[in-house]
């Protein structure tokens, strides 16, 4: 069964290899393409990240250095993958194929440029996280505590996605900044959350936040972060995963939920979902418990119809 992932961390480890990582089959990446191609993954969305300790001055660079290792290693090197620039691309894959897009995760490359946004936009970049928990000059992220919402430069930010079709992530924003994307964002999403309610982490959403993002039309892409799915230091099982799809399906999420790894981004992995090519397990084990067309939904059928169109 196909399946779109909407956030994993490859490009990072790529930029930290220095060039000296194979994207075909290096062991050390969990979404390198053997892996995508054994586990029936469609399309793979790749974030962005500059690492939380960097420079301000060294971000933008350190930005377009993963890019070029999109288009050099993950492109250039592997003609089965093939870049998603328009929505409308998803529907051009032909079997055999790949999609691959670019996500931005935190706008702290930008500082206060947005000809910065403007320009990742023409390399590539189709959905954009206003931060990476911390505050930054668009927004308060998930750990700050003054909760302070949206700055008027991130009010502005959001007006650009909305005029470009770009999705405004709202996965490692505070709730105070959830709720203004909420208000202003025509294509919010949330490209790798779980549920408060099974799991008290600042990451996670709380009921209320799920349901806006349903009635907004939202996705809200269910994550493998072992912390954000229990509390416990007992192993997490992909049973333990499933809960937080039965949870957001019980406030009528069933359409709009869908899947995002945080592959390569995660040491501690779920029992049996250890990379992108376990991936089919967690799809045998929806379907002991959801009809076949609602696990398509969940895999990628429910993203491709609330996409920008």
């Amino acid at each position: 069964m196909d399946i779109i992932d909407l956030h994993c961390d490859a490009l990072l480890k790529l930029w930290y290899a220095d060039g000296k990582l194979s994207y075909e089959n290096g062991e050390e990446l969990d979404t390198n393409k053997q892996r995508l191609q054994q586990g029936g993954v469609k399309v793979q969305a790749y974030a962005i990240y500059t690492p939380e300790k960097m420079k301000s001055e060294q971000r933008f660079q350190c930005a377009l250095d993963q890019i070029d290792y999109f288009y050099a290693e993950v492109l250039a090197k592997n003609p089965e993958m093939k870049q998603i620039k328009e929505w409308s691309d998803f529907d051009r894959l032909q079997d055999g194929e790949i999609g691959a897009f670019l996500t931005l995760e935190g706008v702290e490359p930008i500082g206060n440029d947005l000809g910065k946004l403007r320009l990742l936009h023409q390399l590539g970049v189709r959905s954009v996280g206003l931060t990476w928990n911390h505050a930054n000059l668009a927004a308060d992220g998930a750990d700050e505590t003054r909760n302070g919402g949206l700055t008027l430069f991130g009010k502005e930010i959001v007006k650009f996605h909305n005029e470009h079709k770009i999705l405004t992530d709202v996965s490692h924003l505070c709730e105070g900044s959830f709720w203004d994307v909420i208000e202003l964002a025509k294509y919010p999403v949330a490209s790798h959350s779980n549920a408060r309610a099974l799991c008290d982490h600042q990451r996670n959403l709380r009921d209320e936040q799920a349901q806006a993002l349903f009635a907004k039309g939202g996705m809200l892409h269910i994550t493998y972060v072992t912390m954000f799915i229990k509390k416990e230091e007992d192993e997490v099982t992909i049973p333990d995963l499933i809960k937080h799809i039965d949870h957001f399906c019980a406030l009528g999420g069933e359409k709009h939920i869908g899947l995002g790894s945080d592959f390569d981004g995660i040491n501690t992995k779920i029992v049996g979902l250890e990379h992108a090519g376990d991936s089919q397990n967690l799809i045998n084990e929806l379907l002991k418990h959801y009809s076949e067309d609602q696990v398509r939904g969940f895999a990628s059928e429910n993203f491709l119809r609330n996409r920008p169109i």
